[in-house]
């Protein structure tokens, strides 16, 4: 008898049929996991690109802290700097004695080097308040930024998972429509291999609960 003929409780279509339920119940739990996990990586990646907003608005916060500190140190060593060249000692020793802290730091250095041409500013030394934690804002926000890719891309191909596994349900109902026995198992066969090859990829994912 041709394999299009064979009647519906023929003992290997009954096992096809039992075959197709059982990727159609995996496939349709794993597409629910998988749109899950995207869906939970999606809130990860805005959550990190957030941080990383945050982050770059702090560093930008400190950077004017530093910016202004600096620009305060320029204006009383541009006084003191004259002072000197002037010849004026008692006006360069008032003015010393007001360095901000950091900047006192910088120029003992600076002096103890040999008061070399790149000034007190070139001075390793110098840190004016605020850059240091400009830095390190600008670390996190690097950090928080490349976690957001990474969440993305993570993401994304739990989303192209759905997919696959939607095309294992696919070919798997198409079988149903089939007249030949052998065309049915074909089908069935090619989704269950595909779902069997998502399900393999899917083991190598992270997941985020």
């Amino acid at each position: 008898m041709p394999s299009s003929a064979r009647p519906p409780d023929h003992p290997r279509e009954r096992l096809r049929e039992t075959i197709a339920l059982v990727v159609l119940s995996v496939a349709a739990v794993l597409t629910a996991w998988s749109g899950f996990q995207s869906s939970q990586w999606g809130g990860e990646m805005s959550i990190a690109f957030s941080e990383a907003s945050s982050a770059r608005f702090e560093e930008a916060r400190y950077e004017g802290e530093a910016n202004a500190a600096r620009q305060a140190d320029l204006t009383i060593y541009g006084v003191y700097v004259q002072a000197r060249a002037t010849g004026d000692d008692a006006l360069a020793s008032y003015v010393a004695e007001r360095f901000t802290p950091h900047f006192r730091v910088a120029y003992d250095a600076w002096v103890a080097a040999g008061e070399q041409t790149n000034g007190p500013f070139g001075m390793p030394e110098y840190v004016p308040p605020g850059t240091t934690e400009a830095a390190t804002a600008s670390d996190r926000a690097e950090a928080a930024f490349t976690e957001a890719l990474a969440d993305n891309v993570r993401g994304d191909r739990y989303t192209m998972l759905t997919v696959l596994f939607a095309i294992a349900m696919f070919f798997v109902a198409v079988a149903e429509r089939l007249g030949g026995l052998g065309a049915r198992w074909f089908m069935t066969a090619t989704g269950g291999l595909i779902l069997a090859s998502g399900a393999a990829v899917l083991a190598t994912f992270p997941a985020d609960f």
